[in-house]
């Protein structure tokens, strides 16, 4: 099921989706880049799944918001994702890291990815078009 940004826009899901992010962005834990992430995964039955980055001392250790958001939707029982909403503060829009847009593709490219920042710029892409010819269970041999 793809989502379109006219549709999540008009049924007001994607402003929801955006003030949640931005609350889950509060509760960051960023002591070492000051970068606080809030993400917000939509899924096919309009149940948000929310995430916020959460850093270690041993930098290879921390977690993306959007990947923290994938964990809650998993925890829920959910696998059909619609869209991923992530609210920064910076000047230009800040797209998944490529960690990220690998563990989004699991659950199909065909996900629409909205990026805001705190002042209100925005860029939209389909994770198909973020993350071309991505690795995912087709790649995998069958098993039988």
């Amino acid at each position: 099921m793809k989502a379109t940004y006219n549709t999540l826009h008009e049924s007001g899901l994607l402003n929801k989706a955006v003030d949640v992010a931005l609350e889950v962005r509060q509760r960051a834990y960023a002591p070492y880049s000051q970068f606080l992430v809030g993400a917000v995964l939509i899924d096919d039955q309009h149940h948000f799944h929310m995430g916020c980055n959460v850093e270690n001392a041993s930098y290879g250790l921390t977690q993306c918001a959007e990947r923290s958001a994938v964990t809650a939707a998993t925890a829920a029982g959910r696998r059909s994702m619609l869209a991923c909403v992530i609210v920064t503060d910076t000047e230009e829009p800040t797209m998944p890291c490529g960690a990220c847009r690998q563990v989004l593709a699991e659950y199909g490219t065909d996900l629409l990815v909205v990026s805001r920042t705190l002042s209100g710029a925005e860029r939209i892409a389909m994770l198909s078009e973020l993350l071309p010819h991505s690795f995912g269970p087709t790649s995998l041999p069958a098993r039988g």
